[in-house]
């Protein structure tokens, strides 16, 4: 049995965050999912450490109160988090957002696909990575 995954979603749409459970569902993959919908209630989750550890982060970059290029600068900050994949869910498909976000420290980027099958493929490329050798 696969291992379950930890999904910590920074999303402020909730429609999105619920494609993402929906996606792993049809993928069959064992997960668990918290959420914040800005990136100050992120930070705020992160900080406290009786939450459970997330095994990947999925930000998006375009929301309120702290969106997620400077909610990214503020988790890259945090140690305990520094070997988890940090991984741009956004539907930016902007070469400059690419760039500036990996340049932050972003470990992948992901442009929000608009079909389940579309976010199923790229969900399973990101979980297929070796991220020993990407994190970190």
């Amino acid at each position: 049995m696969d291992k379950t995954r930890t999904l910590f979603i920074i999303d402020d749409d909730e429609d999105d965050r619920l494609f993402i459970n929906e996606a792993m569902k049809d993928l069959n993959i064992p997960f668990e999912c918290f959420y914040a919908n800005n990136g100050e209630a992120a930070l705020k989750h992160l900080k406290d450490e009786t939450v459970p550890f997330p095994d990947f982060i999925f930000l998006d970059l375009n929301m309120p109160k702290l969106n997620g290029k400077e909610c990214l600068i503020e988790i890259k900050k945090l140690s305990r988090y520094s070997t988890v994949p940090l991984i741009i869910y956004t539907t930016s498909s902007n070469q400059k957002d690419k760039q500036e976000i990996m340049q932050l420290g972003a470990h992948y980027f992901l442009t929000k696909p608009t079909r389940i099958s579309e976010l199923c493929v790229c969900l399973n490329n990101v979980f297929s990575m070796d991220w020993n050798q990407v994190a970190g």
